[in-house]
């Protein structure tokens, strides 16, 4: 188990759609760490790319995450109404949105890609593979990791076969990695709960053995001493990493991770449940529908000039609830300075813990 055999017990998120770079996944790793490189919005030949640059910057283990495809497409009647709106929000601006379309991100050729170029360790979101691709992936020589964010879902991938299991509180910034989008969220297509990470933890871990790695809202040395004391084996860390030099992270949302900016969780960027600052799009454009990934492609090129001309009231500023805690130094030194405050963390809770003579 890769997870027995790292230095520090971090793991770095995947940060898909900029902030991941080849260079920060090195980083990460060459730290004592596992870093992730993010596979998200790639094709097939940018990922493999961004692997063999990823292969040339560190020798030490990493891995890669993908979205596992998600049903759909979504029905057009349920989001052309919104559609309406927000061409019509965009014309006012001068602005253009694109066309909805219905993708898997590639998953084939990607997945083929993984098999022929094992990393360790392979993480998903969005979904549990079946057990057949899991089993796929061992035999070629990598873990296979899930993202769940409930207890069912964890129970789900762990009998697919999950080798572990990454568990995400509603605190972390960017897309829930829901199985089903709308789950959890008291829209009629779950049961409206939305789990914390410590309580997530807790659930899981009552119900099962396979080992857990903690994300959302860590940020601190002794956040990740919280979470190993939970039950975790590591803590995956996102926004803690977007200051890094490191990082693809675009000034506009820099300048936000910087501040004390609120965030909330919002369909109106892409049509999936994410985590993000708030702004003035994702306050005028509440009431998106779920329709991921059509509403993705229709706001993609709208995002992208806002980041080109910084404008944060367009952009998905994607931020976990403690960003205003990231620090803006390499990424290698964020690694040994957190690995440092959690050591210290658990030293005090040990004392604590040490009954009186």
């Amino acid at each position: 188990m890769l997870l027995d055999q790292l230095a520090v017990p971090i793991v770095l998120a995947p940060l898909g759609g900029g902030p991941s770079t080849p260079r920060l996944t090195a980083a990460v790793s060459e730290a004592g760490g596992l870093g992730l490189l993010a596979w998200a919005y790639l094709s097939p030949a940018q990922a493999e790319r961004a692997l063999a640059e990823t292969h040339a910057a560190t020798a030490k283990p990493f891995g890669v995450n993908l979205f596992a495809p998600v049903p759909g497409p979504a029905p057009t009647a349920s989001y052309a109404a919104y559609l309406e709106r927000l061409g019509a929000w965009a014309s006012e601006r001068g602005e253009q949105i694109g066309e909805p379309r219905f993708d898997d991100d590639s998953w084939a050729a990607k997945l083929d890609l993984l098999l022929s170029q094992p990393p360790p360790v392979v993480t998903f979101a969005f979904g549990c593979p079946d057990a057949e691709t899991l089993g796929r992936l061992h035999e070629a020589g990598s873990e296979a990791w899930v993202t769940v964010t409930t207890p069912e879902e964890a129970a789900q991938a762990a009998a697919a076969g999950a080798d572990a299991l990454v568990v995400q509180g509603i605190e972390a910034g960017g897309h829930r990695a829901s199985f089903r989008d709308g789950d959890g969220d008291g829209d009629g297509h779950g049961d409206g709960t939305q789990y914390g990470l410590l309580s997530l933890l807790q659930l899981v871990r009552a119900e099962l053995t396979t080992p857990l790695v903690a994300s959302g809202g860590i940020a601190t040395g002794a956040a990740i001493a919280a979470v190993l004391a939970a039950g975790a084996r590591a803590a995956q860390l996102g926004s803690a990493f977007m200051l890094a030099p490191e990082a693809g992270t675009a000034e506009v949302q820099r300048d936000v991770l910087r501040s004390q900016a609120p965030t909330a969780l919002t369909r109106a960027f892409t049509g999936r449940l994410a985590r993000g600052a708030r702004n003035r799009f994702m306050e005028e454009h509440a009431d998106a529908p779920p329709a991921y990934p059509e509403i993705h492609h229709v706001t993609a090129a709208l995002r992208r000039r806002g980041r080109e001309r910084g404008d944060r009231d367009v952009v998905n500023l994607w931020a976990g609830e403690t960003h205003a805690l990231a620090r803006e130094l390499p990424a290698g030194e964020i690694v040994r300075l957190l690995a440092a405050e959690a050591a210290e963390a658990i030293a005090a809770l040990c004392a604590t813990a040490k009954p009186s003579a």
